[in-house]
């Protein structure tokens, strides 16, 4: 569906993608990760057809980018982070003037936009100035208009930045309503959207991809000692002093007592192993009382710091 090879892009003497090579297949949903100045967004625009490299190639079903930009376009719907509306025209106005312009093939009663309209629950400010829209309706009408030609891919930049966290949820499940029946290229920088709607994670630090796989993919990459913590009523001092013995455990990381007999303790456990069961054992053996118990998995924003340099 897509295919991106060796792609080389400078601004003046600035190396700002550096041999990106990747394959999307059709129907995957993937989340595209990077810090500001990575060079995500300039991939992203030379996919698009805004942007040409200064080497490498993007074909999109087996089109140029470069030499069949014309066709490349028709294939894709792209929000990016700012959408490109015109805030003086309304709201079915401007999908007309969008389809119009991107000589869409539609049906004389206009079927493609009565369809985008519903799924993108615009039909309630129809006649409204998009001016006077809110941002979540603005950003569903830029969603509308990049569906509006009914492409095979989507690519959406920061989707619901700004919303409220009503319209997030509503942003996010008609994303993974449209994963169902398209390729979806998400570029996010909050990563609990991307695990919530992707299926596969690139992430580009330094114009280089320095990852690639599904959200659980890289988050078990990176398992080391897993953390667990523990929250124990009564008898703190023998649970203490048993619980560095028992197997899988490497080390006690800290214990804070909340009163007398109430302590939080947090263990580092050896890498494959599962001490949880043990923990609860001791607990009955000491006549301690287990309030609760939590390992800690590691997040795909734990993954981004480590990868992008940004682990403090």
């Amino acid at each position: 569906m897509i295919s991106v090879r060796n792609l080389v892009k400078y601004y003046g003497p600035t190396l700002a993608v550096n041999n990106v090579s990747f394959e999307i297949a059709k129907g995957t949903v993937v989340g595209f990760l990077g810090p500001n100045g990575a060079g995500k967004s300039t991939t992203v625009r030379i996919i698009t057809c805004y942007l040409s490299p200064t080497s490498g190639s993007v074909q999109v079903e087996n089109h140029d980018a470069l030499t069949d930009s014309l066709q490349v376009r028709k294939l894709i719907g792209y929000l990016p982070e700012n959408a490109p509306l015109y805030l003086d025209m309304n709201v079915v106005d401007y999908l007309k003037f969008i389809q119009k312009m991107r000589a869409a093939e539609i049906s004389q009663n206009g079927l493609r936009i009565k369809t985008v309209i519903e799924r993108c629950g615009l039909g309630d400010v129809l006649y409204k100035n998009i001016g006077e829209l809110s941002k979540g309706y603005r950003q569903r009408v830029g969603l509308a208009q990049a569906l509006v030609h009914n492409p095979e891919i989507l690519i959406l930049d920061e989707p619901t930045a700004g919303l409220d966290p009503n319209q997030i949820i509503e942003i996010r499940n008609l994303i993974r309503e449209l994963g169902k029946e398209k390729t979806i290229i998400l570029c996010s920088h909050i990563l609990p959207e991307v695990e919530a709607t992707c299926n596969r994670v690139l992430i580009i630090n330094e114009g280089k991809i320095v990852a690639d796989g599904t959200p659980e993919e890289l988050q078990a990459s990176f398992e080391g000692k897993a953390r667990i913590s523990i929250q124990v009523k009564n008898n703190i001092g023998p649970f203490n002093d048993q619980l560095s013995r028992l197997p899988g455990v490497d080390r006690i990381i800290g214990t804070r007592h909340l009163n007398d007999n109430l302590a939080e303790l947090e263990i580092e456990a050896d890498k494959g192993t599962d001490p949880r069961e043990a923990i609860f054992n001791l607990c009955k053996s000491t006549d301690s009382i287990l309030l609760e118990m939590k390992r800690e998995e590691i997040s795909l924003e734990d993954v981004f710091r480590k990868l992008t340099g940004r682990e403090e």
